[in-house]
């Protein structure tokens, strides 16, 4: 077995990471690939950064002779067109050319591909559909191939929807009474890895395992209500009255992340992410069962059986308030700079003339710290450049506190105390700062 190969595509992700790590503690020699790591996910010269999607056949055969592959597990996927990331190049265009490449390389390689539950008559979005026509290029390529189709994916560590229920665990908030009765049928990681453990175990021209398709979740019918529950119990939130949600908030909410989106954030609420929950997670999972021999892990083995730690509180609680955070800085810079370029001009440079500032000074210190501030805003606006504008902002800040306290020290103790609240805006963008981190 430790000398099997498996090529881990997608290993930063919530279902690659575990993999990876996984397989590796299982005594595979596993390679992990995604675009980026973080550094506390570089654990082995094994995991390498390379731009994944934008590899082209020959690079990808490179890349398998490269470390002798046995078995590739492609783990990757995007919720939803955005800058940068395209569902059908994600799903269809690069499994296209990952094919080209496993029939090309001479070996004897079986491809597990992550994709999701249902069926092509339920799919209503761009990210459902790109998936099923990834998972009918892999099967008209005849490569060896199991196609494993989570149900929804509990692990130790949360991203987009996991973290979602959580953050609902952890409030008194429902979402609406339609969206809780949906079917939702769980899995844990740990089984996702246990069965690409056991495939990987297997020679590729295995009959038995050659061309497969499974629904890997928990047998019994849950839903999304009694996915949450648990989480509830370990949070000690199970006792609390709860308001639901109004649907429009829900439909709202999505609107803002779709937005949120367009700037580079990757929101769990979005237009396509309701839709999918909406649609439901179900399946049958008698086949990988019979097949495996896994007894699929409940949701009181992965969940109930623990309280939840203090970190584990504080991701919930701030998991919400991360996107106010961000909303409510963008909306400090730019406003406050709008006011005081457009709409109290002259009481802003009134200020610097009341304090014996040079005329010709005047003008050019209110305009440039008006646009200024309103550009910090459209910076922390922007995920690519949220991190440059917390800085900026923070820097900016101090440097107003500064100047004050020389030129004009009389601005502490005005009555409103409008110099004396940037110091709590200062440590709101440190933490904004500390909580940029997606993964």
């Amino acid at each position: 077995m430790s000398e099997r190969t498996i090529l881990v595509l997608g290993a930063s992700g919530l279902i690659g990471r575990f993999v990876t790590d996984d397989l590796r503690g299982r005594g595979f020699r596993v390679v992990g690939v995604a675009r980026s790591l973080s550094p506390a996910q570089k654990m082995s010269a094994l995991d390498i950064e390379r731009p994944i999607l934008s590899l082209d056949v020959a690079a990808l055969m490179r890349l398998l002779g490269e470390h002798a592959v046995d078995v590739v597990v492609n783990c990757l996927g995007v919720l939803q067109d955005g800058p940068g990331s395209s569902t059908s190049a994600v799903h269809r265009d690069f499994v296209a050319r990952l094919l080209q490449a496993i029939g090309g390389s001479g070996r004897a390689i079986r491809l597990v591909q992550i994709s999701i539950p249902g069926t092509a008559e339920t799919d209503r979005t761009a990210f459902a559909a790109t998936k099923r026509e990834a998972e009918r290029l892999i099967v008209a390529s005849g490569i060896p191939r199991a196609v494993l189709r989570p149900g929804f994916v509990v692990a130790p560590t949360a991203y987009g929807g996991s973290a979602m229920l959580r953050a609902l665990a952890a409030f008194p908030v429902d979402l609406p009474a339609k969206e809780m009765a949906t079917p939702f049928q769980p899995v844990a990681v740990e089984d996702i890895s246990a069965t690409i453990a056991w495939l990987a175990a297997r020679d590729a021209d295995d009959a038995a395992v050659k061309a497969v398709s499974w629904d890997l979740m928990q047998a019994e019918p849950v839903t999304m209500a009694g996915v949450i529950a648990p989480f509830r119990v370990a949070f000690g939130t199970a006792g609390w009255p709860r308001v639901a949600m109004p649907r429009f908030m829900l439909d709202l909410g999505a609107k803002i992340g779709d937005l949120a989106n367009h700037l580079g954030w990757m929101p769990p609420m979005r237009s396509t992410a309701i839709a999918e929950l909406r649609r439901g997670v179900r399946g049958d999972p008698a086949a990988w069962i019979a097949a495996t021999g896994i007894a699929p892990k409940t949701l009181t083995d992965v969940v109930g059986r623990r309280p939840a730690t203090i970190q584990d509180k504080w991701f919930a609680r701030l998991f919400l308030v991360k996107a106010l955070i961000f909303a409510s800085l963008v909306a400090f810079w730019i406003v406050s700079g709008f006011i005081a370029l457009f709409v109290s001009y002259r009481a802003a440079a009134g200020i610097l003339s009341a304090h014996d500032f040079p005329p010709a000074l005047v003008d050019p210190i209110t305009i440039g710290t008006s646009l200024m501030d309103m550009g910090i805003g459209v910076l922390i606006a922007f995920r690519r450049t949220a991190a440059i504008g917390l800085v900026a902002g923070i820097v900016a800040s101090l440097g107003y506190m500064v100047g004050a306290a020389i030129l004009t020290p009389d601005l502490w103790i005005e009555p409103l105390g409008a110099l004396v609240k940037t110091g709590p805006a200062i440590v709101l963008m440190l933490v904004a700062l500390l909580m940029l981190d997606n993964r």
